[in-house]
């Protein structure tokens, strides 16, 4: 609690006293959320032309909730401050630049859109596809600011590996940028769909970070060789591993997961030229490492 905003000292029975004690804590904390309603719009003016870039900052909203969650305590659950900042985050980010978001959304039960209300706000507008080449469409368009998409399955079919389309992807460029759901565990009737967020804007580091590498490789890969390769070129590989041999298609098409954050001239992809790619590896993009355990 501020110094400057003391506590009242009350019998536990006066409750029309602690109700205005909450009264009063409600508009300092009003008062707060104007003064940080402030200053982000002087920080959108200060980014000037570059605005529609910094506005979507995952990985520093990453950071923003885990620094909280090692600060919190008391019997506000973590769940709930999460949920708050969560909503704030999404206002704030819709202040600096019109934010609508697209869904993949795959089967009954809305469980991808529930994952991207929990992410972006429960009012932000939504565009649901039923497949992911469509809100892949919406981004490369500018229609949307970003997308929510499954997470990549060892058995998804040639339409709904997404991902590879990143590989060739240039003009303009889409990275992934999240992973969610962001905190666990989770409490009841939490959404529990597993999904990235791919936007076209690079991602931004939060301190606790995993890249996703993609790959073409010859038809005969396996994934230990390429387990053991990413550990020779000093890239600790991550539980998210796809490796595709699509009939028809002369190579192999792989995602692999690393810790940290990657860029595309971090000088441990070239070691990886010894799988005898045709190209480079590609980074697709990078996300915060989710949160996990009983703080959240």
């Amino acid at each position: 609690m501020p110094p400057s905003l003391p506590i009242l000292d009350t019998a536990p029975g006066d409750l029309a006293t602690l109700r205005v004690e909450i009264d009063r804590i409600d508009d300092a904390l009003h008062d707060l959320l104007m003064r940080r309603a402030e200053i982000v719009t002087r920080v959108g003016a200060s980014a000037g032309k570059a605005g529609s870039r910094v506005a979507l900052r995952p990985g520093r909203e990453a950071a923003i909730i885990r620094r909280l969650l090692a600060r919190h305590e008391g019997n506000l659950p973590g769940w709930a401050l999460v949920r708050l900042w969560r909503e704030l985050l999404a206002a704030t980010t819709s202040m600096q630049r019109p934010f609508v978001v697209a869904v993949c959304e795959t089967g009954e039960g809305a469980a991808f859109t529930q994952a991207a209300r929990e992410q972006f706000g429960a009012l932000t507008p939504l565009r649901v596809h039923p497949g992911p080449a469509g809100a892949i469409a919406d981004v490369v368009a500018g229609a949307v600011s970003a997308a929510v998409l499954p997470l990549p399955r060892q058995d998804d079919s040639r339409q709904a590996a997404w991902w590879t389309t990143l590989l060739h992807a240039d003009d303009p460029r889409i990275h992934i940028i999240a992973r969610l759901p962001f905190w666990a565990p989770r409490s009841e009737n939490s959404p529990t769909a597993e999904a990235l967020v791919v936007a076209a804007v690079a991602p931004d580091p939060s301190g606790e970070d995993r890249s996703l590498i993609g790959l073409e490789l010859d038809r005969d890969m396996t994934r230990a060789r390429l387990t053991t390769a990413l550990a020779a070129a000093d890239l600790t590989p991550g539980a998210l591993m796809v490796l595709r041999r699509d009939p028809g298609e002369p190579l192999a098409r792989a995602l692999a997961e690393v810790d940290g954050m990657l860029t595309d001239t971090d000088p441990r992809l070239a070691r990886l030229a010894r799988l005898g790619a045709p190209r480079p590896p590609v980074v697709l993009g990078a996300y915060a490492r989710p949160v996990n355990g009983a703080a959240a």
